[in-house]
């Protein structure tokens, strides 16, 4: 349990450190967001890994705060996504104690890996570590990174538990099935063409002029599909298809 802290009034906030803290225990969270707010960050919380992608979509941050028994992702892969795809630093935040945890953490990209329960003072302490290091960054290539849009601004993510996918703007596309199926079996090849073979043989579809008309009548519709985004499905002539933007799968 986080301990009791002074009650001093927040910073301002464009002095304030960005911080997202990704934890599914709703009591927890909130505890932990107003103690850092007190504190003087700037902290959002969220319960899942599909809430954090649609957050650093809009908006940078600095410092992610995960726990790793996320109801929708493990939280080793979202480590490991953050390190490769941001500037964002990590601390994790677990009630796994064991020493493969430990391991697996910093190699997924942890910065500090610190346990449930945790004392407030011990996680300020790192917080204020970690950001004081990209304080002392030369200026100008601090101020490059910070200045930049997100990363991920062309993120999609496809959320099997939903049978959706979600566009860059956060709007949900309803999937049928074999919609699913198609952008599942592009989405787990990134950057790679996926044959037609292959893509009839996912879909149980007959490799035959009837099972090609019933795959390009489905490409056609996911197509047609979004409103602020049209899926990009990208056709490789003679050779297949390919998931032309970036998408994770949740």
């Amino acid at each position: 349990m986080l301990n009791d802290m002074k009650k001093t009034p927040p910073a301002p906030l464009n002095e304030r450190k960005r911080i997202i803290v990704v934890e599914d225990d709703r009591d927890f969270r909130e505890s932990l967001v107003e103690s850092l707010l007190l504190a003087g960050f700037d902290v959002t919380g969220v319960e899942s890994a599909l809430e954090f992608y649609q957050n650093i979509a809009i908006k940078n941050y600095l410092l992610a705060i995960l726990d790793l028994g996320l109801p929708d992702q493990n939280g080793f892969v979202l480590a490991e996504y953050i390190r490769n795809n941001t500037d964002m630093r990590i601390i994790v935040l677990t009630a796994q104690s064991s020493l493969d945890s430990r391991i697996t953490a910093y190699q997924s990209g942890a910065d500090i890996y610190l346990l449930k329960p945790v004392d407030f003072s011990e996680l300020a302490a790192s917080i204020s570590s970690i950001l004081g290091r990209l304080d002392e960054q030369p200026s100008g290539q601090h101020e490059k990174k910070a200045a930049e849009p997100v990363q991920e601004t062309t993120q999609w993510a496809l959320i099997r538990r939903d049978m959706a996918l979600c566009t860059p703007k956060q709007e949900t596309i309803k999937l049928s099935s074999k919609e699913f199926d198609l952008i599942e079996m592009l989405a787990s090849f990134p950057n790679t063409v996926v044959s037609r073979q292959d893509l009839l043989q996912a879909l149980d579809y007959e490799d035959n002029k009837y099972g090609n008309r019933s795959l390009d009548a489905l490409i056609h519709r996911l197509r047609q599909k979004g409103e602020s985004h049209r899926i990009p499905i990208k056709t490789v002539h003679g050779s297949g298809y390919s998931f032309s933007a970036s998408v994770i799968i949740v």
